[in-house]
């Protein structure tokens, strides 16, 4: 399949979702054209808010491909992810990322994750969730990074 083609899929994914009573989103991963997941939005069928599409289909395709990284896969998402899904495309070594409808136009429609990104760039200590920066717990936290630098035995990731 075409990259259109792929991302024309992820766009039918999130209209069929809207009609099956979900959200208005959709993902699929593909290697080489070939669609390896694919998923549309799970948030309210599963109560779970973690569960957009692109979470989803990047969580489908790493179980079907037997990996926790997704190198030699795109995405393709209908919107542009939101800044969960945008560090998990990340996270998972995805070589690239296609979408058509922007931030602002999921915006318009509900979905405004400009909070999100603010939230991002604030310091600790100024973000809406009290957020405590435990520093006499620093050392003993740090404790398993130590372990895990002399450990040869680990899975980089």
């Amino acid at each position: 399949m075409t990259n259109e083609e792929l991302l024309t899929e992820a766009i039918r994914l999130s209209v069929a979702n809207v009609h099956a009573g979900g959200g208005p989103f959709g993902a699929v991963v593909a290697r080489n054209g070939e669609i390896i997941a694919a998923s549309g939005n799970r948030v309210t069928a599963t109560n779970d808010p973690t569960a957009h599409a692109e979470i989803a289909a990047i969580r489908m395709a790493c179980e079907k491909l037997g990996t926790f990284t997704l190198s030699g896969c795109e995405l393709f998402s209908p919107c542009e992810p939101c800044p969960m899904c945008l560090g998990a495309v990340y996270w998972a070594r995805l070589d690239a990322l296609h979408f058509a409808a922007t931030r602002t136009d999921a915006a318009e429609a509900g979905f405004d994750d400009a909070f999100l990104y603010g939230e991002i760039e604030r310091g600790v200590e100024e973000r809406a969730i009290p957020t405590r920066h435990a520093h006499d717990l620093r050392g003993e936290a740090n404790a398993a990074f130590a372990i895990w630098r002399v450990q040869l035995s680990r899975t980089p990731y």
